[in-house]
């Protein structure tokens, strides 16, 4: 076999991904190192792909694009990084000692800057869990010095977190995408919310929970409603903007339900 086909067939790109520096979780996840990836959008196995900015393709082309080389250079790195032998016949230069290629700076900051974001997210939790869990008492004569520090730090490290930089938005059925989101998050699930760790009231006081209504089981759906709804968008559109007037004179706070308290209560549980 020639230096590809004993590549290909021995190394997955995984392993070029594990080998090279790039935390790979369980399920193949892991942050692309081609875009400024701030959730694991790239799966990884005998070859890779990543659902945000799309770069696909074998462990060569995944060496290639990672250290800046031509595919023929990506796979003698791989063959001399893993120990691959392979047919040279005779149209290979000799061998010189392998000297194993760094990664584009371009890349190296990147993976720096994603590690950076994951440490302030981290920070970010603790300080939202500090200022909740050691608030001050009446009775308290100083404050506790890790509610101290969260008082003026949440603000500025959620600052760094949420400065409008891309993330990957996705929809049902559709592959994610990269882009800003200039609005809170809208989340449509199934189930609960329990599977989630923060407890914390700094998380739950940003969630609205709206639930819908249960189907009938003899319910039958219409083929055609969207055709319907169609004939309808004026006064859609009109209905959604009497809403938003509303929340205007509200000074942008919505109105909480009974219910919907109920189902945050729930959830917190």
């Amino acid at each position: 076999m020639n230096v590809f086909e004993a590549v290909k067939e021995a190394v997955t790109t995984r392993q070029a991904a594990e080998a090279y520096g790039i935390p790979v979780r369980r399920s193949g996840m892991c942050l692309c190192p081609f875009h400024n990836d701030k959730n694991p959008s790239m799966n990884v196995d005998r070859r890779y792909h990543c659902f945000g900015c799309q770069a696909d393709g074998d462990v060569i082309d995944f060496t290639a694009k990672l250290f800046g080389l031509s595919v023929k250079e990506a796979a003698l790195k791989l063959a001399a990084d893993f120990g691959v032998s392979y047919d040279a016949r005779g149209h290979d230069p000799p061998m010189k000692k392998p000297v194993k290629p760094k990664i584009r700076e371009e890349l190296r900051q990147r993976q720096a800057k994603q590690r950076c974001f994951r440490a302030y997210v981290g920070y970010l939790h603790l300080l939202e869990d500090w200022k909740e869990r050691d608030a001050p008492k009446p009775e308290d004569v100083e404050w506790h010095q890790l509610f101290v520090e969260a008082l003026p730090q949440t603000n500025n490290i959620k600052t760094i977190v949420t400065l409008e930089d891309k993330i990957d938005i996705e929809r049902k059925g559709v592959q994610s995408v990269q882009g800003t989101l200039y609005s809170r998050f809208a989340c449509f699930v199934n189930g609960s919310l329990h599977a989630l760790h923060d407890k914390s009231n700094g998380f739950y006081r940003r969630q609205l929970l709206l639930t819908t209504r249960e189907q009938p089981a003899d319910r039958k759906d219409d083929p055609f409603l969207i055709d319907k709804l169609r004939t309808e968008r004026d006064g859609i559109f009109l209905w959604a903007l009497e809403g938003l007037h509303r929340l205007i004179k509200n000074n942008y706070q919505f109105t909480i339900s009974q219910r919907t308290a109920d189902n945050l209560e729930a959830a917190m549980e």
